[in-house]
């Protein structure tokens, strides 16, 4: 394989976020290729309107002549922006300070952090200036979850001072809002929500350690977290000795509780998924459009060609030097080239195998492998492979990646029936489940016998997976408790 395949091939696998970095890499490399600039592009389209206008003229017997007028200079835009909009009207005799408007910063809004939020409350409590410099590094060490995972141990020695004052600035800052921040461990974010809401157990009192008619809350919290997780409740009934009544009712009551209290001041920047192509339907026609916005159009340098091409006082050194460089630039334009046309290929092949699913939906998504699409255009599996890597596409049924239309098939009990995708099963189980009783979820056999009735044939630890994936509980996890 030579080297210029290598590189073609790895161009082809790349991601639109990776292409253009390494476009920009060999911009940077290569002297010889140059980004066609947006000067260029403006010329171009320029060019064109004149020539669609001048076609239209002639069309219609009239001749139009536009003036193009040189760039304003530097005096003449500070004359146009001497009346400032920002200024409501006033008179130009009224000198206007930038310094009287607020900065580009301060005209963004963004929502507080959790830091940001509890800093602010420090800020507001009557505290001395040590504490305040000790309640900071707490702050500071609070996880995106609101728990603080450092140990006191070590706050008090990097603020130089006693384990008792990092211990009373925890404490003042458990007060804070979100109820529940600053704790150490889940029982204890808990137990703080509990001190917030003033929470009491529904029903009668029970005094399960002698503490007081909210001890089945604190019992449950310190003992039977996993069995409520569970929703063993008939077991944590007969262990702490209350009724099952009172167990659903303090459950009702932690089940109100932030686990993750810093949850709601936590901004998971999603990444912004931009699509390698369009589909869309026309006049009845599909349309397959390139996304070429943002990537570098790429040419080669025409001083260097040039200079090339003039021969002359030219080293020899020198030539060989750009000759190296043109052919480089050469094969990544070509290479960009072939990249674009394949990616269109296996585009078009997709929309062939499964064009029902772009006009119905997930209900008739086929099953798919690499091997039919490469033979249907003409190509090997691992060249399919490389091009679905990373590539996304905007279609009818929303932002999907090219990998998405790649699945196994499930199969069907009637004779001579087409296969079912195995994610048009995943989304019969999703349903099923969304339909289930409350009371009595569906186990994985009760799912199987269901999809068996509806001539679909898959195993119990098949049906497991799908609802593993799906992000489905077992149906011990799922059973809930009456209202």
């Amino acid at each position: 394989m030579t080297p210029q395949l290598q590189q073609a091939i790895k161009l082809l696998q790349l991601s639109r976020l990776e292409l253009q970095q390494t476009l920009s890499q060999h911009l940077m490399e290569n002297p010889l290729l140059e980004e066609v600039g947006a000067d260029q592009e403006e010329v171009e389209s320029v060019a064109e309107a004149k020539e669609v206008a001048a076609a239209d003229g002639e069309a219609s017997g009239e001749t139009e002549t536009t003036e193009f007028t040189e760039p304003l200079s530097s005096e003449e835009w500070d004359n146009y922006y001497e009346s400032d909009w920002r200024a409501g009207g006033a008179s130009q005799s009224s000198p206007i300070n930038d310094e009287d408007f607020p900065s580009f910063e301060q005209t963004l809004t963004r929502p507080a952090s959790l830091e940001e939020h509890l800093l602010w409350q420090l800020r507001l409590s009557s505290v001395s200036e040590e504490e305040q410099a000790i309640g900071t590094v707490l702050i500071g060490n609070i996880d995106e979850d609101g728990y603080i995972r450092t140990s006191l141990e070590e706050i008090a020695e990097d603020t130089h001072a006693s384990l008792h004052q990092v211990e009373n600035a925890l404490d003042l800052i458990q007060t804070f809002d979100p109820p529940g921040v600053a704790a150490r461990d889940l029982q204890e974010c808990l137990n703080i929500q509990l001190r917030h809401l003033h929470y009491g157990l529904v029903g009668r009192a029970h005094s399960a350690n002698g503490t007081g008619p909210d001890s089945l809350l604190k019992t449950i919290i310190a003992n039977h977290l996993t069995d409520l997780q569970k929703k063993r409740y008939p077991l944590i009934a007969k262990e702490v000795g209350v009724s099952l009544e009172e167990v659903y009712d303090a459950v009702h009551i932690i089940e109100g509780l932030e686990p993750k209290p810093g949850r709601p001041y936590f901004s998971d920047t999603n990444q912004i998924i931009i699509p390698d192509v369009f589909v869309f339907k026309d006049e009845g026609e599909w349309v397959v459009l390139l996304n070429e916005d943002g990537v570098p159009r790429v040419q080669i340098s025409p001083y260097y060609k040039q200079m090339m091409s003039g021969g002359g006082d030219t080293p020899e050194s020198t030539k060989v030097y750009l000759d190296d460089k043109i052919r480089g630039a050469q094969w990544i334009i070509r290479s960009l080239d072939q990249r674009n046309k394949t990616i269109l290929k296996v585009v078009r092949s997709l929309i062939h195998f499964q064009e029902p699913f772009l006009d119905k939906g997930i209900q008739h998504l086929k099953p798919l492998v690499l091997k039919q699409v490469a033979e249907d255009v003409g190509m090997h599996e691992s060249t399919i492979s490389r091009v679905t890597t990373n590539k996304y596409m905007y279609c009818p049924q929303g932002m999907l990646e090219l990998k998405f239309f790649f699945n196994a098939g499930i199969q069907r009990s009637d004779p001579g029936a087409e296969d079912l995708s195995s994610l048009t099963v995943r989304e019969l189980i999703r349903e099923m489940v969304a339909l289930e009783s409350a009371k009595k979820p569906l186990k994985d056999q009760e799912i199987v016998a269901r999809l068996k009735h509806r001539g679909i044939i898959i195993a119990r630890r098949t049906v497991a997976k799908y609802r593993a994936e799906l992000n489905i509980a077992p149906a011990s996890q799922r059973k809930r408790m009456p209202s």
